[in-house]
Protein backbone atom coordinates (compact mmCIF):
# COMPACT_ATOMS: atom_id res chain seq x y z
CA UNK A 1 0.00 0.00 0.00
CA UNK A 2 2.92 2.40 0.53
CA UNK A 3 4.37 1.72 -2.73
CA UNK A 4 0.73 2.17 -4.39
CA UNK A 5 0.79 5.88 -2.59
CA UNK A 6 4.25 6.82 -3.63
CA UNK A 7 3.18 5.81 -6.83
CA UNK A 8 0.24 7.79 -6.83
CA UNK A 9 1.59 11.17 -5.08
CA UNK A 10 4.30 11.02 -7.45
CA UNK A 11 1.81 10.64 -10.32
CA UNK A 12 -0.47 13.60 -9.20
CA UNK A 13 2.60 16.04 -8.47
CA UNK A 14 3.90 14.59 -12.05
CA UNK A 15 0.13 16.01 -13.18
CA UNK A 16 0.24 19.45 -11.56
CA UNK A 17 4.06 20.59 -13.31
CA UNK A 18 3.07 19.77 -16.99
CA UNK A 19 4.74 23.18 -17.99
CA UNK A 20 8.29 22.03 -16.27
CA UNK A 21 11.17 21.67 -18.41
CA UNK A 22 12.29 17.99 -19.28
CA UNK A 23 14.95 18.34 -17.28
CA UNK A 24 12.55 19.19 -14.47
CA UNK A 25 10.91 16.10 -15.16
CA UNK A 26 13.71 14.11 -15.52
CA UNK A 27 14.33 15.32 -12.21
CA UNK A 28 11.04 14.15 -10.98
CA UNK A 29 11.46 10.48 -12.48
CA UNK A 30 14.50 10.26 -10.85
CA UNK A 31 12.93 11.16 -7.63
CA UNK A 32 9.99 8.52 -8.36
CA UNK A 33 12.90 5.73 -8.95
CA UNK A 34 14.73 6.73 -5.57
CA UNK A 35 11.27 6.50 -4.15
CA UNK A 36 10.36 3.30 -5.03
CA UNK A 37 13.82 2.03 -4.39
CA UNK A 38 13.79 2.85 -0.79
CA UNK A 39 9.64 2.18 -0.16
CA UNK A 40 11.17 -1.58 -1.42
CA UNK A 41 13.70 -1.56 0.65
CA UNK A 42 12.10 -0.58 3.79
CA UNK A 43 9.28 -2.77 3.08
CA UNK A 44 11.25 -5.90 2.90
CA UNK A 45 12.65 -4.61 6.79
CA UNK A 46 9.19 -4.46 7.94
CA UNK A 47 8.69 -7.69 6.66
CA UNK A 48 11.81 -8.96 8.75
CA UNK A 49 10.87 -7.56 11.48
CA UNK A 50 7.41 -9.05 11.65
CA UNK A 51 9.24 -12.51 10.99
CA UNK A 52 11.49 -11.82 13.53
CA UNK A 53 8.68 -10.84 16.15
CA UNK A 54 6.82 -13.99 14.82
CA UNK A 55 9.68 -16.21 15.72
CA UNK A 56 10.07 -14.79 19.41
CA UNK A 57 6.58 -15.57 19.69
CA UNK A 58 7.26 -19.19 18.67
CA UNK A 59 10.07 -19.50 20.35
CA UNK A 60 7.90 -18.21 23.44
CA UNK A 61 5.50 -20.85 23.18
CA UNK A 62 8.30 -23.42 23.15
CA UNK A 63 9.42 -22.84 26.39
CA UNK A 64 8.67 -25.08 29.15
CA UNK A 65 5.55 -24.05 30.99
CA UNK A 66 3.71 -25.30 34.87
CA UNK A 67 -0.01 -25.61 34.58
CA UNK A 68 -2.64 -26.82 36.70
CA UNK A 69 -5.29 -29.61 36.01
CA UNK A 70 -8.77 -28.78 37.18
CA UNK A 71 -10.70 -31.33 38.85
CA UNK A 72 -15.06 -30.69 39.15
CA UNK A 73 -15.61 -32.67 42.34
CA UNK A 74 -15.54 -29.87 44.32
CA UNK A 75 -18.57 -28.85 46.52
CA UNK A 76 -18.62 -25.18 45.96
CA UNK A 77 -16.59 -24.86 42.94
CA UNK A 78 -16.53 -21.39 41.46
CA UNK A 79 -18.56 -20.38 38.42
CA UNK A 80 -16.58 -20.43 34.66
CA UNK A 81 -16.45 -16.76 35.09
CA UNK A 82 -14.69 -16.81 38.71
CA UNK A 83 -12.57 -19.40 37.71
CA UNK A 84 -11.66 -17.75 34.44
CA UNK A 85 -10.83 -14.49 36.19
CA UNK A 86 -8.95 -16.51 39.43
CA UNK A 87 -7.01 -17.95 37.38
CA UNK A 88 -5.62 -14.73 35.62
CA UNK A 89 -5.65 -13.66 39.26
CA UNK A 90 -2.89 -16.19 39.75
CA UNK A 91 -1.32 -15.71 36.28
CA UNK A 92 -2.15 -19.20 35.50
CA UNK A 93 -1.55 -19.62 31.54
CA UNK A 94 -1.99 -23.33 31.08
CA UNK A 95 -4.80 -25.35 32.51
CA UNK A 96 -6.43 -29.17 31.64
CA UNK A 97 -9.64 -30.21 32.15
CA UNK A 98 -11.09 -33.40 32.46
CA UNK A 99 -14.07 -33.17 29.52
CA UNK A 100 -14.67 -29.89 27.23
CA UNK A 101 -17.39 -27.91 29.49
CA UNK A 102 -18.74 -25.52 27.43
CA UNK A 103 -18.83 -22.88 30.01
CA UNK A 104 -15.54 -23.02 30.61
CA UNK A 105 -14.01 -22.78 27.33
CA UNK A 106 -16.50 -19.93 26.54
CA UNK A 107 -15.18 -18.29 28.89
CA UNK A 108 -11.56 -18.80 28.31
CA UNK A 109 -12.55 -17.13 24.99
CA UNK A 110 -10.15 -13.82 24.51
CA UNK A 111 -7.96 -14.85 27.23
CA UNK A 112 -4.45 -15.78 26.55
CA UNK A 113 -4.67 -19.29 29.10
CA UNK A 114 -3.89 -21.99 27.12
CA UNK A 115 -6.72 -25.25 27.59
CA UNK A 116 -5.93 -28.86 26.97
CA UNK A 117 -9.55 -30.86 26.69
CA UNK A 118 -10.61 -34.58 27.04
CA UNK A 119 -12.57 -37.23 25.83
CA UNK A 120 -13.76 -38.78 28.98
CA UNK A 121 -12.96 -42.56 29.33
CA UNK A 122 -16.47 -43.43 28.54
CA UNK A 123 -16.61 -41.85 25.32
CA UNK A 124 -13.64 -44.01 23.40
CA UNK A 125 -15.65 -46.36 21.77
CA UNK A 126 -18.44 -44.32 20.10
CA UNK A 127 -15.29 -41.69 18.89
CA UNK A 128 -13.02 -44.75 18.09
CA UNK A 129 -15.52 -46.84 16.11
CA UNK A 130 -16.75 -43.78 14.52
CA UNK A 131 -14.76 -41.11 12.34
CA UNK A 132 -18.36 -39.14 11.86
CA UNK A 133 -18.80 -39.08 15.81
CA UNK A 134 -15.23 -38.04 15.95
CA UNK A 135 -15.71 -35.13 13.51
CA UNK A 136 -18.56 -34.29 15.27
CA UNK A 137 -16.85 -33.82 18.65
CA UNK A 138 -14.32 -31.52 16.83
CA UNK A 139 -16.81 -29.53 15.59
CA UNK A 140 -18.29 -29.21 18.70
CA UNK A 141 -15.49 -29.40 21.27
CA UNK A 142 -13.58 -27.49 19.11
CA UNK A 143 -13.41 -25.91 16.16
CA UNK A 144 -16.91 -23.66 17.46
CA UNK A 145 -14.69 -22.10 20.31
CA UNK A 146 -10.71 -22.29 18.67
CA UNK A 147 -9.21 -19.71 17.83
CA UNK A 148 -11.01 -17.54 20.40
CA UNK A 149 -10.26 -20.13 23.27
CA UNK A 150 -6.83 -21.29 22.56
CA UNK A 151 -7.57 -25.18 22.66
CA UNK A 152 -3.54 -26.12 23.13
CA UNK A 153 -4.08 -30.14 23.08
CA UNK A 154 -6.76 -32.97 23.32
CA UNK A 155 -6.21 -35.96 25.94
CA UNK A 156 -7.77 -39.06 24.76
CA UNK A 157 -9.04 -40.83 27.70
CA UNK A 158 -6.77 -41.28 31.16
CA UNK A 159 -4.68 -43.78 32.33
CA UNK A 160 -6.84 -45.92 29.94
CA UNK A 161 -3.93 -48.95 29.53
CA UNK A 162 -4.08 -49.60 33.40
CA UNK A 163 -7.60 -48.49 34.53
CA UNK A 164 -9.51 -49.64 31.80
CA UNK A 165 -7.30 -52.18 29.98
CA UNK A 166 -10.39 -53.78 28.20
CA UNK A 167 -10.69 -50.31 26.11
CA UNK A 168 -6.87 -50.67 25.43
CA UNK A 169 -7.81 -51.43 21.62
CA UNK A 170 -10.04 -48.31 21.38
CA UNK A 171 -6.97 -45.85 22.45
CA UNK A 172 -5.27 -45.55 18.61
CA UNK A 173 -8.39 -45.59 16.80
CA UNK A 174 -9.67 -42.67 18.62
CA UNK A 175 -6.61 -41.22 18.74
CA UNK A 176 -6.31 -41.03 14.80
CA UNK A 177 -9.75 -40.07 14.01
CA UNK A 178 -9.62 -37.15 16.40
CA UNK A 179 -6.54 -36.23 14.46
CA UNK A 180 -8.22 -36.42 11.19
CA UNK A 181 -10.75 -34.74 12.26
CA UNK A 182 -8.38 -31.74 12.67
CA UNK A 183 -6.37 -31.97 10.06
CA UNK A 184 -9.96 -31.91 8.08
CA UNK A 185 -10.65 -28.45 9.93
CA UNK A 186 -6.58 -27.60 9.39
CA UNK A 187 -5.99 -27.19 13.22
CA UNK A 188 -3.81 -30.29 13.39
CA UNK A 189 -0.19 -28.20 13.54
CA UNK A 190 -1.64 -25.90 16.22
CA UNK A 191 -3.40 -28.89 18.43
CA UNK A 192 -1.66 -31.95 19.66
CA UNK A 193 -3.82 -35.43 20.39
CA UNK A 194 -2.27 -38.09 23.02
CA UNK A 195 -3.40 -39.55 25.72
CA UNK A 196 -2.10 -39.81 29.68
CA UNK A 197 -0.75 -43.10 30.85
CA UNK A 198 0.26 -43.97 34.49
CA UNK A 199 3.46 -44.30 35.31
CA UNK A 200 2.83 -48.41 36.18
CA UNK A 201 3.38 -48.90 32.17
CA UNK A 202 7.08 -48.17 32.73
CA UNK A 203 9.12 -51.04 34.22
CA UNK A 204 11.89 -51.05 36.30
CA UNK A 205 12.02 -47.53 35.93
CA UNK A 206 15.55 -47.24 38.20
CA UNK A 207 17.79 -47.30 37.22
CA UNK A 208 16.84 -45.22 34.08
CA UNK A 209 18.89 -46.71 31.64
CA UNK A 210 17.06 -50.69 32.40
CA UNK A 211 13.63 -49.04 32.05
CA UNK A 212 10.91 -50.56 29.55
CA UNK A 213 7.53 -50.35 28.92
CA UNK A 214 5.60 -53.48 30.08
CA UNK A 215 5.98 -56.43 27.41
CA UNK A 216 2.05 -57.02 27.43
CA UNK A 217 1.26 -53.23 26.17
CA UNK A 218 3.58 -53.00 23.73
CA UNK A 219 1.48 -54.10 20.98
CA UNK A 220 -0.76 -51.08 21.94
CA UNK A 221 2.39 -48.36 22.80
CA UNK A 222 4.20 -48.73 20.04
CA UNK A 223 1.98 -47.90 17.35
CA UNK A 224 0.90 -44.90 19.85
CA UNK A 225 4.55 -43.99 20.23
CA UNK A 226 4.88 -43.84 15.98
CA UNK A 227 1.76 -41.35 15.66
CA UNK A 228 3.39 -39.45 18.00
CA UNK A 229 6.16 -39.12 16.41
CA UNK A 230 4.72 -38.62 13.03
CA UNK A 231 2.28 -35.53 14.12
CA UNK A 232 4.74 -33.75 16.75
CA UNK A 233 2.70 -34.76 19.77
CA UNK A 234 4.34 -35.44 23.02
CA UNK A 235 3.70 -38.57 25.33
CA UNK A 236 1.96 -37.71 28.14
CA UNK A 237 2.74 -39.11 31.62
CA UNK A 238 1.01 -38.93 35.24
CA UNK A 239 3.80 -38.97 37.71
CA UNK A 240 3.74 -38.95 41.35
CA UNK A 241 7.01 -39.31 43.17
CA UNK A 242 4.69 -38.92 46.69
CA UNK A 243 3.82 -42.83 45.15
CA UNK A 244 7.02 -44.05 44.49
CA UNK A 245 8.18 -42.57 47.76
CA UNK A 246 5.46 -44.53 49.63
CA UNK A 247 5.88 -47.59 47.73
CA UNK A 248 9.85 -47.63 48.29
CA UNK A 249 10.22 -46.18 51.72
CA UNK A 250 13.65 -47.00 53.39
CA UNK A 251 14.80 -47.12 49.61
CA UNK A 252 14.09 -43.85 48.11
CA UNK A 253 14.74 -40.77 50.45
CA UNK A 254 12.39 -38.61 50.65
CA UNK A 255 14.31 -35.54 50.41
CA UNK A 256 15.50 -37.26 46.79
CA UNK A 257 11.17 -37.19 46.23
CA UNK A 258 10.78 -33.88 47.44
CA UNK A 259 13.53 -31.95 44.78
CA UNK A 260 15.25 -30.97 48.21
CA UNK A 261 19.40 -30.03 47.47
CA UNK A 262 21.56 -33.14 48.03
CA UNK A 263 24.88 -33.97 48.51
CA UNK A 264 26.74 -35.52 45.97
CA UNK A 265 27.18 -38.97 48.03
CA UNK A 266 23.15 -38.71 48.43
CA UNK A 267 22.68 -38.42 45.05
CA UNK A 268 21.06 -41.51 42.87
CA UNK A 269 23.90 -42.48 39.92
CA UNK A 270 22.17 -45.01 37.11
CA UNK A 271 25.49 -47.34 37.22
CA UNK A 272 24.92 -47.58 33.30
CA UNK A 273 25.47 -44.15 32.46
CA UNK A 274 26.65 -42.56 35.55
CA UNK A 275 24.01 -40.48 35.38
CA UNK A 276 23.44 -38.07 38.87
CA UNK A 277 20.05 -38.00 39.52
CA UNK A 278 18.72 -35.03 42.37
CA UNK A 279 15.14 -36.01 42.17
CA UNK A 280 12.65 -38.44 41.33
CA UNK A 281 10.70 -37.02 38.98
CA UNK A 282 13.82 -36.69 36.66
CA UNK A 283 14.54 -40.07 36.62
CA UNK A 284 10.54 -40.93 36.10
CA UNK A 285 11.31 -38.90 33.14
CA UNK A 286 14.55 -40.51 32.08
CA UNK A 287 12.79 -43.84 32.41
CA UNK A 288 10.14 -43.05 29.79
CA UNK A 289 12.34 -42.03 27.41
CA UNK A 290 14.92 -44.93 27.89
CA UNK A 291 11.78 -47.26 27.43
CA UNK A 292 11.05 -45.16 24.63
CA UNK A 293 14.24 -45.98 22.81
CA UNK A 294 14.07 -49.11 23.85
CA UNK A 295 11.56 -49.39 21.01
CA UNK A 296 13.68 -46.89 18.66
CA UNK A 297 11.67 -43.96 19.29
CA UNK A 298 14.02 -40.88 20.15
CA UNK A 299 11.82 -37.88 19.05
CA UNK A 300 8.65 -37.71 20.90
CA UNK A 301 9.09 -35.13 23.73
CA UNK A 302 7.41 -36.09 27.68
CA UNK A 303 4.55 -33.50 28.64
CA UNK A 304 3.93 -34.55 32.62
CA UNK A 305 -0.23 -34.30 32.64
CA UNK A 306 -0.47 -34.54 36.23
CA UNK A 307 2.21 -34.53 39.55
CA UNK A 308 1.89 -32.96 42.88
CA UNK A 309 1.41 -33.83 46.34
CA UNK A 310 -1.15 -34.56 49.03
CA UNK A 311 -1.51 -32.24 51.72
CA UNK A 312 -3.31 -33.85 54.03
CA UNK A 313 -3.64 -37.88 54.20
CA UNK A 314 -4.88 -40.78 57.22
CA UNK A 315 -2.85 -42.26 60.01
CA UNK A 316 -1.51 -45.01 56.41
CA UNK A 317 0.12 -41.69 55.28
CA UNK A 318 1.64 -39.60 57.40
CA UNK A 319 3.52 -38.07 54.69
CA UNK A 320 0.84 -36.08 53.27
CA UNK A 321 1.78 -33.21 54.80
CA UNK A 322 1.39 -29.05 53.98
CA UNK A 323 4.97 -28.83 54.45
CA UNK A 324 5.76 -31.85 52.08
CA UNK A 325 3.14 -30.60 49.18
CA UNK A 326 4.76 -26.98 49.73
CA UNK A 327 8.04 -28.40 49.64
CA UNK A 328 7.37 -30.48 46.47
CA UNK A 329 5.04 -28.05 44.51
CA UNK A 330 6.88 -25.30 45.25
CA UNK A 331 10.62 -27.19 44.46
CA UNK A 332 8.77 -28.38 41.20
CA UNK A 333 7.86 -24.97 39.61
CA UNK A 334 11.38 -23.68 40.22
CA UNK A 335 12.80 -26.91 38.83
CA UNK A 336 10.75 -26.25 35.63
CA UNK A 337 11.09 -22.65 35.25
CA UNK A 338 15.17 -23.34 36.19
CA UNK A 339 14.83 -25.37 32.94
CA UNK A 340 17.79 -27.47 33.69
CA UNK A 341 15.79 -30.24 32.08
CA UNK A 342 16.84 -34.20 33.26
CA UNK A 343 20.19 -35.94 33.54
CA UNK A 344 19.73 -37.66 29.78
CA UNK A 345 18.11 -34.40 28.75
CA UNK A 346 19.66 -31.40 29.97
CA UNK A 347 18.63 -29.74 26.58
CA UNK A 348 14.71 -30.55 27.45
CA UNK A 349 12.79 -29.84 30.24
CA UNK A 350 9.61 -31.36 30.54
CA UNK A 351 6.26 -29.18 31.41
CA UNK A 352 4.16 -29.94 33.84
CA UNK A 353 0.18 -29.97 34.80
CA UNK A 354 0.24 -29.67 38.77
CA UNK A 355 -2.59 -32.15 39.99
CA UNK A 356 -4.17 -30.24 40.93
CA UNK A 357 -5.89 -26.47 41.43
CA UNK A 358 -8.37 -27.23 43.98
CA UNK A 359 -9.20 -29.52 46.65
CA UNK A 360 -11.74 -32.12 45.41
CA UNK A 361 -13.66 -32.62 48.91
CA UNK A 362 -16.10 -34.91 47.03
CA UNK A 363 -13.68 -37.47 46.28
CA UNK A 364 -14.04 -40.93 47.80
CA UNK A 365 -11.51 -41.93 50.51
CA UNK A 366 -8.75 -42.14 51.42
CA UNK A 367 -8.18 -38.79 53.07
CA UNK A 368 -5.24 -38.08 50.78
CA UNK A 369 -7.60 -37.97 47.77
CA UNK A 370 -9.19 -35.00 48.82
CA UNK A 371 -6.40 -33.14 49.44
CA UNK A 372 -3.62 -32.58 46.28
CA UNK A 373 -5.26 -29.16 45.48
CA UNK A 374 -3.54 -25.72 45.86
CA UNK A 375 -6.53 -23.79 47.17
CA UNK A 376 -10.14 -24.99 48.56
CA UNK A 377 -13.27 -24.39 46.31
CA UNK A 378 -13.26 -20.69 47.66
CA UNK A 379 -10.45 -20.25 46.46
CA UNK A 380 -8.08 -19.34 49.38
CA UNK A 381 -5.11 -21.42 49.52
CA UNK A 382 -4.76 -24.36 50.98
CA UNK A 383 -1.11 -23.87 51.70
CA UNK A 384 1.36 -21.19 51.08
CA UNK A 385 3.65 -21.81 47.89
CA UNK A 386 7.27 -19.88 48.36
CA UNK A 387 7.42 -19.53 44.71
CA UNK A 388 9.67 -15.89 44.85
CA UNK A 389 11.87 -15.12 42.44
CA UNK A 390 10.43 -17.25 39.28
CA UNK A 391 7.91 -14.21 38.10
CA UNK A 392 4.47 -13.88 38.92
CA UNK A 393 3.24 -17.50 38.19
CA UNK A 394 0.72 -18.51 41.18
CA UNK A 395 0.69 -15.44 43.20
CA UNK A 396 -0.20 -16.66 46.38
CA UNK A 397 2.95 -16.88 47.63
CA UNK A 398 2.03 -14.33 50.13
CA UNK A 399 5.05 -15.16 52.59
CA UNK A 400 8.68 -15.36 50.65
CA UNK A 401 9.96 -17.19 53.55
CA UNK A 402 12.90 -19.26 51.95
CA UNK A 403 16.26 -19.39 54.00
CA UNK A 404 20.08 -20.21 53.19
CA UNK A 405 21.46 -22.47 55.02
CA UNK A 406 24.33 -24.84 55.32
CA UNK A 407 24.29 -28.52 54.46
CA UNK A 408 25.10 -31.30 56.23
CA UNK A 409 28.09 -33.61 55.24
CA UNK A 410 30.85 -31.51 55.54
CA UNK A 411 33.97 -30.87 57.35
CA UNK A 412 34.41 -27.59 59.44
CA UNK A 413 37.52 -26.69 57.69
CA UNK A 414 35.39 -26.47 54.15
CA UNK A 415 32.14 -24.43 56.02
CA UNK A 416 34.62 -22.19 57.54
CA UNK A 417 36.23 -20.77 54.92
CA UNK A 418 32.80 -20.40 52.97
CA UNK A 419 32.28 -18.48 56.09
CA UNK A 420 35.01 -16.18 56.26
CA UNK A 421 33.96 -15.37 52.67
CA UNK A 422 30.59 -14.91 53.96
CA UNK A 423 31.57 -12.29 56.89
CA UNK A 424 34.28 -10.67 54.90
CA UNK A 425 34.27 -10.43 51.00
CA UNK A 426 30.59 -11.13 50.98
CA UNK A 427 29.37 -8.51 53.51
CA UNK A 428 27.32 -10.66 55.37
CA UNK A 429 26.15 -9.02 58.61
CA UNK A 430 27.70 -11.57 60.83
CA UNK A 431 27.59 -9.43 63.98
CA UNK A 432 24.79 -11.52 65.92
CA UNK A 433 27.35 -14.72 65.71
CA UNK A 434 30.06 -12.67 67.67
CA UNK A 435 30.63 -13.95 71.19
CA UNK A 436 27.82 -12.88 73.52
CA UNK A 437 25.51 -11.89 71.23
CA UNK A 438 21.91 -13.76 70.49
CA UNK A 439 23.16 -16.80 67.50
CA UNK A 440 26.49 -17.09 69.08
CA UNK A 441 25.13 -19.89 70.45
CA UNK A 442 25.43 -22.90 69.63
CA UNK A 443 29.13 -22.05 69.12
CA UNK A 444 29.74 -24.34 66.02
CA UNK A 445 31.37 -23.65 62.38
CA UNK A 446 27.55 -25.01 60.68
CA UNK A 447 25.71 -22.95 62.75
CA UNK A 448 27.50 -20.22 62.45
CA UNK A 449 27.98 -20.36 58.59
CA UNK A 450 24.22 -21.31 58.11
CA UNK A 451 23.36 -17.66 59.72
CA UNK A 452 26.36 -15.89 57.29
CA UNK A 453 24.98 -17.58 54.33
CA UNK A 454 21.02 -16.59 55.16
CA UNK A 455 22.31 -13.18 55.62
CA UNK A 456 24.22 -12.65 52.54
CA UNK A 457 21.33 -14.40 50.78
CA UNK A 458 19.09 -12.16 52.08
CA UNK A 459 21.24 -8.79 51.64
CA UNK A 460 21.64 -10.24 47.92
CA UNK A 461 17.49 -10.33 47.57
CA UNK A 462 17.57 -13.99 46.95
CA UNK A 463 18.74 -13.85 43.25
CA UNK A 464 19.45 -17.44 41.87
CA UNK A 465 22.75 -18.81 43.11
CA UNK A 466 23.33 -16.63 46.06
CA UNK A 467 22.82 -19.81 48.22
CA UNK A 468 25.28 -22.37 46.84
CA UNK A 469 28.94 -21.43 48.10
CA UNK A 470 30.50 -23.90 46.46
CA UNK A 471 27.55 -26.37 46.21
CA UNK A 472 27.41 -26.33 50.95
CA UNK A 473 24.25 -24.35 51.21
CA UNK A 474 20.85 -25.19 50.57
CA UNK A 475 17.54 -23.24 50.01
CA UNK A 476 14.62 -24.25 53.04
CA UNK A 477 11.24 -22.86 54.15
CA UNK A 478 11.67 -23.77 57.62
CA UNK A 479 13.03 -21.57 59.79
CA UNK A 480 16.31 -21.99 61.56
CA UNK A 481 15.51 -19.86 64.14
CA UNK A 482 16.13 -20.94 67.38
CA UNK A 483 15.19 -19.47 70.92
CA UNK A 484 16.31 -16.04 70.77
CA UNK A 485 18.11 -16.15 67.28
CA UNK A 486 16.25 -14.53 64.61
CA UNK A 487 17.57 -15.52 61.46
CA UNK A 488 17.70 -12.85 58.85
CA UNK A 489 15.09 -14.04 56.74
CA UNK A 490 12.87 -13.85 59.66
CA UNK A 491 13.26 -10.34 60.64
CA UNK A 492 11.80 -9.55 57.20
CA UNK A 493 8.81 -11.31 57.05
CA UNK A 494 6.75 -9.02 59.80
CA UNK A 495 5.75 -6.59 56.98
CA UNK A 496 3.62 -8.79 55.03
CA UNK A 497 2.04 -6.29 52.76
CA UNK A 498 5.34 -6.02 51.41
CA UNK A 499 5.80 -9.50 50.95
CA UNK A 500 2.68 -9.24 48.93
CA UNK A 501 3.86 -7.04 46.59
CA UNK A 502 7.28 -8.20 46.33
CA UNK A 503 6.17 -12.04 45.69
CA UNK A 504 3.07 -10.73 42.91
CA UNK A 505 5.85 -8.74 40.70
CA UNK A 506 8.57 -10.45 41.28
CA UNK A 507 10.50 -12.01 37.74
CA UNK A 508 13.12 -14.13 37.16
CA UNK A 509 16.40 -12.75 35.19
CA UNK A 510 14.87 -15.04 32.19
CA UNK A 511 12.15 -13.13 32.55
CA UNK A 512 13.65 -9.68 32.67
CA UNK A 513 15.60 -10.66 29.56
CA UNK A 514 12.47 -11.46 27.73
CA UNK A 515 10.42 -8.68 28.93
CA UNK A 516 13.62 -6.39 27.79
CA UNK A 517 14.13 -8.12 24.47
CA UNK A 518 10.57 -7.25 23.45
CA UNK A 519 10.69 -3.61 24.58
CA UNK A 520 14.16 -3.39 22.54
CA UNK A 521 11.79 -5.07 19.08
CA UNK A 522 9.10 -2.55 19.90
CA UNK A 523 11.04 0.25 20.11
CA UNK A 524 12.63 -1.30 16.57
CA UNK A 525 9.81 -1.49 14.90
CA UNK A 526 8.32 2.30 15.43
CA UNK A 527 11.92 3.08 14.68
CA UNK A 528 11.65 0.79 11.22
CA UNK A 529 7.67 2.34 11.05
CA UNK A 530 9.26 6.16 11.29
CA UNK A 531 11.96 5.44 8.81
CA UNK A 532 9.89 3.95 6.18
CA UNK A 533 7.44 7.07 6.64
CA UNK A 534 10.27 9.25 6.17
CA UNK A 535 12.22 7.62 3.53
CA UNK A 536 9.32 7.45 1.92
CA UNK A 537 6.91 10.64 1.98
CA UNK A 538 10.00 13.34 2.51
CA UNK A 539 11.62 12.73 -1.04
CA UNK A 540 7.78 13.34 -2.48
CA UNK A 541 7.04 15.91 -0.41
CA UNK A 542 10.67 17.85 -1.93
CA UNK A 543 9.15 16.87 -5.48
CA UNK A 544 5.77 19.21 -4.79
CA UNK A 545 7.79 21.69 -2.93
CA UNK A 546 10.56 22.01 -5.74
Amino acid sequence: MLQLAHVISSTRAEAGMRKLSLGSFSMANSNLVIILYFSFFTFAEAEALHSQLKQQIQDQEKLPFVGVNIGTDVSNLPSASDLVAFLQLQKITHVRIYDANSDILKTLSGTKIRVIISVPNNQLLAIGSSNSTAASWIDRNVVAYYPQTLISGISVGDEVLTTVPSSAPLILPAVESLYNALVASNLHQHIKVSTPHAASIILDPFPPSQAYFNQSLVSVILPLLQFLSRTGSPLTMNLYPYYVFMQNKGVVPLDNALFKPLTPNKEMVDPNTLLHYTNVLDAMVDAAYFSMKNLNITDVAVLVTETGWPAKGDSKEPYATKDNADTYNSNLIRHVFDRTGTPLHPETTSSVFIYELFNEDLRAPPVSEANWGLFYGNTSPAYLLHVSGIGTFLANDTTNQTYCIAMDGFDSKTLQAALDWACGPGRANCSEIQPGETCFQPNNVKNHASYAFDSYYQKEGKAQGTCDFKGLAMITTTDPSHGSCIFPGSKKVSNKTKEVVNSTISSSAGEKLRFKTFNSIKISAIGNILHILLVAYLPTLLVVLL
